[in-house]
């Protein structure tokens, strides 16, 4: 029995030794698991996925880039999804696109332009000049429903292909301003082939087009129906990829519409903030804003032409004007300070910018007075505006119905009212209302804002001919002007047409039938869920989103060795 009782108690000795071995090994492992835990951290880092959406005001009308000059909001989407043969640089200067390079010929009446051998459209399929050809052979086909003043230029070329990946085409004459016209987007020939050109307006590729710019559209989302249109990084462009999935464009009814959506936190950015907005914007929590000068100007037409206003007829009546007018003050009442100042009918982007040449035009109401007084302009007993033969002296002002040129038009009125001249307003309600009271004469002064074309060429706005077939509406009729500017087409280089441009603005100075108040700024606003956004010079829309690739929406945890702790106090 006790041989029994002893074997017992050795068997349950063993079993203590070991139970404490193993209690022993998991308090050294759990001691090793914290010590290694502890050196272990976790942090956010961007992560990929979510996609980003921008509000817009209005909506487009097709995706089509032979379509899309007459509407804003259409001529912005279509510069993301399609590449045209050429594009416009920051210094205003054409550079390649599609093309790889262009030659002019000797005689100046062919431009041959080569492609790129690398080019893809959004599909997959090869970009050739067969695409080219075809797509400005829809602009000199009868049927073409755009715009008739496109249409009839390209009517007067001939295309010819000489090769897979060049083009000619040649001139009734030389021309230099073509090339401006080679920043118009290409299409597929293969996509649109069978399209009768007639139909091109209603064709079902203008809802989900295939280009070649750094944006596809998603087919699958159907922007007409929901208000929104998804696209998608074109991975040509993109090739280290992006974090944010899509880039998405809503459309509202109003700016008062989308700045709810945008304080409730339901969108990412304001594509444009206006000048009436702007400081409710900016004073929302943590947004950031973005500004870039725009490629468009505001300015003051003066009527010219028989029998319009003696005083605006007259130079130092139009010089009295202008001296009254503080163009500063006007810039931060009207447009809460998003405009800048320059002279001259030439963005200071254009490279025939030549701000040396222009008389500066300052704020000078005592100037103003004296030049009103001698031209027999003076203040009546009993009213505060001058008269001349028992007549007050009154303008007629026109412009257009939309809230900023509205506030403008009032600051004017206001200036003016300051020096005894009364401006009667006439608003317009659409542009073609407007342009017409302008090619009937039916003002004085006319406020207008202008996006002018990439290139110098002015001719159909300031030319002797332009005053009978053109948009030369003021009636300034200055021969050697109009001759400088028929030269400065003639030619083809920077070098050589720069004389031409600047004897124009010599005389465009010298008789000022136009007045600019100011270069409009653009303004974008983001939300600070996004993140790493940064926006440089915008000098077309898709500049906007040059660093797309970094912005981030979401973010992820992650485990990493945590630093080392810093020894001692310092």
């Amino acid at each position: 029995m006790f041989h029994v009782l002893l074997c017992v108690m050795n068997i349950n000795l063993r079993w203590q030794v070991l139970l404490a071995g193993v209690a022993f090994a998991l308090v050294i492992a759990l001691l090793s698991f914290q010590v290694q835990s502890a050196s272990f951290c976790s942090v956010r880092v961007p992560a990929a996925g979510g996609d980003f959406v921008e509000g817009v005001v209005g909506a487009p009308r097709s995706l089509n880039p032979l379509l899309s000059d007459l509407y804003p909001v259409d001529r912005e989407l279509t510069s993301l999804i399609f590449d045209g043969l050429t594009r416009y640089d920051a210094s205003g200067a054409l550079v390649p696109a599609l093309a790889e390079s262009w030659v002019v010929s000797d005689d100046g009446r062919s431009v041959t332009f080569t492609l790129r051998d690398d080019l893809v459209w959004h599909d997959g399929e090869p970009v050739t000049a067969v695409d080219v050809a075809f797509t400005y052979g829809l602009l000199q086909n009868e049927a073409f429903p755009g715009p008739p003043a496109l249409a009839e230029l390209w009517r007067s070329v001939t295309i010819e292909q000489t090769g897979a990946q060049t083009i000619v085409f040649t001139l009734a004459e030389p021309f230099s301003p073509f090339l401006a016209e080679t920043t118009r987007g290409i299409l597929p020939q293969h996509v649109l082939a069978n399209v009768p050109v007639a139909q091109l307006a209603e064709a079902d590729f203008n809802q989900a087009p295939v280009g070649t710019g750094p944006f596809m559209v998603d087919p699958a989302v159907n922007w007409q129906q929901d208000g929104r249109l998804r696209l998608i990084p074109n991975p040509a462009d993109w090739r280290e990829g992006t974090q944010i999935a899509a880039l998405n464009f809503q459309f509202f009814p109003s700016e008062a519409d989308l700045m709810q959506a945008f304080a409730a936190g339901s969108i990412h950015a304001i594509n444009r903030v206006s000048a009436a907005a702007l400081p409710t914007v900016a004073a929302m929590p943590d947004v950031r804003l973005f500004t870039a000068p725009e490629p468009t100007y505001t300015a003051v037409w003066f009527n010219l032409r028989q029998p319009a206003n003696e005083l605006v007829r007259a130079l130092s009546g139009r010089q009295a004007l202008v001296a009254a007018l503080d163009r500063a003050a006007l810039v931060d009442e009207a447009v809460n300070g998003q405009g800048l100042l320059f002279e001259g009918p030439y963005l200071p982007s254009s490279w025939v910018f030549n701000p040396a040449i222009f008389t500066p035009r300052p704020y000078d109401p005592g100037t103003a007075a004296a030049l009103l007084d001698t031209s027999g302009w003076l203040f009546g007993a009993d009213s505060g505006l001058r008269q001349k033969d028992g007549q007050p002296l009154t303008l007629r002002l026109v412009a257009l119905a939309s809230a900023q040129q509205t506030a403008v038009a009032e600051t004017l009125r206001t200036q003016w009212t300051a020096v005894g001249v009364d401006a009667q307003i006439t608003y317009a309600q659409d542009v073609a209302a407007l342009r017409q009271i302008l090619a009937d004469g039916e003002y004085d002064v006319a406020l207008i804002t202008l996006t002018p074309s990439g290139d110098p060429d002015l001719y159909d706005f300031w030319s002797q001919e332009a005053v009978v077939r053109g948009q030369n509406y003021t009636g300034w009729n200055n021969r050697r002007a109009s001759e400088a500017l028929e030269a400065g087409r003639q030619v083809w280089s920077m070098e050589e047409r720069r004389p031409s441009y600047d004897t124009f603005m010599r005389f465009f100075d010298q008789d000022m039938p136009a007045l600019t108040l100011y270069q409009d700024v653009y303004t974008y606003a983001i939300s600070p869920e996004v993140n790493e956004a940064q926006i440089g010079l915008i000098t077309q829309p898709r500049d906007r989103y040059k660093t797309f690739a970094d912005w981030f929406l979401l973010y992820r945890d992650v485990t990493v060795a945590c630093p080392a702790a810093s020894e001692g106090n310092g």
